[in-house]
């Protein structure tokens, strides 16, 4: 039985779209790059936002359309959609046969039998939908298909304890849950031993690790477990939560090569009345002293940081103070985006909502700011020389990478004029051209 599979959304939700991969492909489909022949075609949706939600149902309509013009004979939805609406997915959409909720993803293999069982199905599709807080995070022995070459990510933990205003996560992930160390160096192992040079960890906050168990700054344990496995390799912590990177932590990053002084710590915003409002337990004033604090410490730092604009309640007062700090700071990469309102969220009974073109206004004022920001920070690095991972060719003598302080997807990239690289493979590369975002460069 052919598969193809949608993964939309953030990198937690491609973990759990290659574990599902791994299942599908343990009970003997065959995993293929293409809707046009597939016999069951699965969307893994996201819905942190509106137009995350917008975006999945667009793919699913997208999908179904190969029920009448290709091969496939069942549309399976899996993930934050199905989660966050519930049994109304299955009113709303007809054209699909299955729905499973993010607490029971692992169980896509045995869904798809029973539903190849009837052959077919009457009424309206089934719904999977565990607790989350009730299933725990994949354990290692799961298995997994890596779609990302060189790079793969690493769930550390699964859901978030935290009551941001804004955001859903905790509904649509449960509770966090920290993994065993074990479990994830297993993971790790497996992973380099298919030929994986960077590991990236990935949680809601990675930085909370540890905190579910009553033993809060474990992450340094987590790093320090995998310096080893990961020989010679990098691994890269996301998301971090400014109140919880630890020393150790930092020193880690500074000291170990293998550790990618990359630091990746959403804040959100600047303005402590609106921090306050987003329910975050910090200061700008704090904020300024940590950032500070790594520039310092750790040689070759790279910050980032994602914010928000539009929130209920900001003002232009709260706006350009946030425009300061930005400017202040100077974020190696930022990620800007406008206010996303629902009824599910806290933030939607706070008075003072922003006007959408007000929130997109301010939102390109900043991104303009950040530009001149990222040109100046990119030319400083030409003449320098950097590790890079080399991760594809798009044409002969040309060749696409990532320094340590370019993480996947989000960032950059620096561009390598070699011949006979290998793909997978570390080169040192000095820098010789930069624009606002990537880097070109040659090797040493």
């Amino acid at each position: 039985m052919n598969i193809y599979l949608v993964s939309l959304g953030c990198a937690r939700n491609l973990v759990d779209s290659e574990v599902m991969l791994g299942h599908l492909t343990e009970a003997r489909c065959t995993i293929i790059d293409s809707p046009d022949e597939a016999d069951v075609i699965i969307v893994n949706t996201c819905s942190f936002i509106t137009s995350a939600v917008d975006e999945s149902i667009d793919t699913i309509l997208e999908m179904a359309e190969y029920k009448t013009k290709g091969a496939c004979r069942y549309l399976i939805v899996a993930g934050c959609l199905p989660e966050r609406f519930r049994e109304d997915t299955a009113d709303e959409m007809p054209e699909v046969d299955l729905f499973i909720g993010t607490g029971g993803y692992e169980r896509i293999a045995e869904e798809l039998n029973k539903l190849l069982a009837v052959d077919g199905r009457i009424g309206k599709a089934a719904c999977v939908l565990p607790d989350p807080n009730s299933t725990s995070p994949a354990r290692t022995k799961a298995p997994r298909v890596t779609t990302t070459g060189p790079l793969a990510y690493v769930k550390i933990a699964e859901g978030c304890s935290r009551h941001c205003t804004y955001c859903i996560i905790p509904a649509l992930r449960g509770k966090y849950r920290s993994r065993p160390i074990s479990d994830i160096t297993a993971e790790a192992g497996r992973l380099i031993g298919d030929g994986v040079q960077e590991i990236n960890l990935v949680a809601e906050s990675t930085t909370d690790y540890g905190e579910d168990l009553g033993e809060p700054g474990k992450l340094s344990e987590v790093l320090k477990a995998l310096v080893p496995v990961v020989e010679g390799g990098w691994v890269r912590f996301l998301y971090a939560f400014p109140d919880t990177l630890d020393d150790e932590t930092i020193a880690l990053a500074a000291r170990e090569e293998s550790v990618c002084a990359y630091f990746d710590i959403p804040i959100q915003h600047a303005s402590n009345e609106i921090i306050r409002k987003m329910g975050r337990s910090y200061t700008k004033e704090e904020l300024k002293t940590l950032f500070f604090r790594l520039r310092e410490e750790v040689p070759e730092a790279a910050l980032r940081t994602t914010v928000i604009v539009g929130f209920p309640g900001e003002t232009e007062a709260h706006f350009e103070e946030l425009l300061e700090f930005i400017g202040e700071v100077e974020f190696d990469h930022l990620g800007v985006f406008t206010y996303s309102d629902s009824q599910e969220q806290a933030s939607h009974r706070l008075p003072g909502h922003v006007d959408e073109a007000v929130a997109q206004e301010r939102q390109d004022r900043l991104m303009a700011a950040q530009e001149e920001i990222s040109a100046a920070r990119n030319h400083g690095r030409v003449g320098k020389v950097y590790k890079v991972l080399v991760e594809e060719s798009p044409e002969p003598g040309v060749y696409i990478g990532r320094t340590h302080f370019q993480a996947p997807e989000v960032d950059g990239v620096t561009f390598i004029d070699a011949e006979d690289l290998s793909i997978g493979s570390f080169v040192n590369v000095r820098i010789t051209d930069a624009i606002v975002y990537d880097l070109s460069g040659e090797v040493v």
